[in-house]
Order: structure tokens, then sequence, then C-alpha cells
């Protein structure tokens, strides 16, 4: 099985509906397009951004074939794969055709929350079932349940097709940890925009990102500075831009936030299914207020 290089940039990729609910794939490929042609090194499909909860397994097929399609791969597609039913995920993983998809990203079981325990066994099993390299998602604020990196590494050990995790713990100890300690061939990926260079600077790979849905120019180049050594000046110049619009993004949640920036940047409708529902008014107006000020700077020239 060969190994995917997923160094710098990693887009999680929303999913745009039309004012009838019904999936937009004109905006789609709009958004795909605009992905490819901004430096961005690979998408994540139907990972938590893209709304999987509310879509159906045929949607779900429908979209990842789609993404694929458009790629035509150019840069590497990495597909969500993740719940709290492991038996089920192995079904779907042993009966789901990933042609054209380089790796699964499957988040940690959410509700039941599991022992430690609990969790190697599920990557273990899920690792030993997929025809594919597995990524990690750590992401306790959504989850309900933090793997630890004792687990993490455990399982980077004991799984040859376990190349990385996607941390979103925010605990900079504990990916610090992951790091220092990690097997030949196994990174950590942010899960955190905030936290990019942070993460860069202790040994990460990247980020998969939720804001270069909208600015993937501007995230491409803080990775790329960032992985070349200039974490701290592109921290300070992203910070001076963006920051702001870092908070804003996920004040009402996500994807609810990045949704109405790229509506305010008239690529998609202002459109999320139940029962996430878009930004309050309050917020969309800070949004827009923060977004109108970026579009009078120049970013790349100061």
């Amino acid at each position: 099985m060969s190994k995917v290089d997923f160094q710098g940039l990693g887009v999680a990729l929303i999913t745009p509906f039309k004012e009838d609910n019904s999936i937009d794939y004109e905006a789609l490929s709009r958004l795909i397009e605009f992905q490819l042609e901004s430096g961005t090194n690979y998408i994540a499909a139907m990972g938590t951004t893209a709304e999987p909860p509310t879509l159906s397994k045929k949607e779900k097929r429908d979209v990842a074939g789609f993404i694929v399609d458009r790629v035509k791969g150019r840069i590497p597609v990495v597909l969500g794969v993740g719940g709290n039913n492991t038996a089920d995920l192995v079904d779907e993983l042993k009966n789901t055709d990933f042609s054209g998809i380089s790796a699964i990203l499957s988040v940690t079981p959410y509700y039941n929350k599991p022992t430690q325990e609990g969790l190697y066994q599920h990557y273990c099993t899920l690792s030993q079932a997929s025809p594919l390299p597995v990524i990690l998602y750590n992401v306790p604020g959504r989850t309900g349940v933090n793997m630890s990196a004792e687990t993490t590494l455990r399982l980077a050990r004991d799984c040859s097709n376990i190349l990385a995790v996607k941390e979103a713990s925010g605990d900079l100890e504990q990916i610090k940890t992951i790091i220092n300690n990690a097997p030949e061939g196994f990174h950590v990926i942010s899960g955190d925009d905030a936290i990019t260079t942070d993460v860069i600077s202790l040994g990460g790979i990247g980020v998969i990102s939720v804001f270069a849905n909208a600015f993937p120019g501007e995230m491409a180049w803080l990775v790329k500075n960032a992985l070349e050594g200039n974490a701290t000046d592109a921290h300070h110049k992203m910070d001076a831009n963006f920051d702001a619009l870092f908070r804003l993004m996920f004040v009402e949640g996500n994807p609810a936030g990045v949704k109405c920036l790229l509506h305010l940047r008239g690529m998609i409708h202002n459109k999320l299914r139940l029962p996430l529902v878009p930004v309050s008014e309050k917020t969309r107006r800070e949004i827009k207020r923060e977004l109108d000020k970026y579009v009078k700077k120049e970013f790349f020239r100061q």
C-alpha cells in the first residue's frame, strides 16, 4: 500500500446547497476549481465541514464521485469515513468503490464515548479492513472524547497503514508529545486553522483547513512559509489580516461561518440543512465588516 504525502494545505470542503436544499453541483464545481487554481495540496471530502450527517448515503457517494471526477487526479482526495458503529464502518470500507481516493479520514467515535482501549481497538479494526491509508481525526469538541497522545502513538506503531492524525484537540502539549514520539512515517496535521503555524513549528506537516474554502491562496501561502521556517512572520501576517475572521467563522459553529463568508464572496447560497442554520444577522454583519476590511488590503504585497 503506497503512502501519499499529505504535507501542505488540505481543504475540508463544504457541500453547497441550492435554495431548495438540493446539492448545488455547479457551485461545487466552481469551488473545486478555485482550490485547484489557488495552491491547495489536497481535498478532504465528506469531513465534518461537509455536513455528512444531513446527507443520504447516495448523496455522499454522488458528491465524493463528483469531486473525484472534477479533480481528475490533479491533487489527492481524502474521503471522510467515520462513525460510532465499528461494524458498519468495516462493512462500508469493504464495499465502497474508492477509485480516485488516496486515503480515508476517520473521526473518533462520537456520542457513545469509548475508552482509550475502545478507541484503539476501533481504529485497529478499521485499519485491518481499509484498502487505503488511514488518517485519524481527533476532534473532542465535537465527539465528546479526546484520543490521548498515548493511544495515537500506540496506533501509529501497531498499524502500518495509519499514516497521520488530524489533531483538532487544541492541546499543543498533546500535539507536541505525538510529534516528538511518532514512529518514522507518521505525521501530525493541524485540524485548527488558528494554530496552524504553532503545529508546524512543532513539526507538523500542515493543516486540513476550513478557512481555505474561502481563502485557499492565503492559507497555501501561510502553510508554505511556515514549512519553510518562516512560521512566526507568516503567523503575524495572517493575524493582522484574518484574526477576527478566524474567530467569527466558528462563533456560531462550523460550517455556518464559512458558508456565510463564501456567500458574501458570491460563491454559494447561504444554505445549510437542519438542524444547522445560517449564522445570525449580527454575526453576518460582523463577518461582512471584516471581509470588507480585508478586500481593501493587498495581502501578498504587505
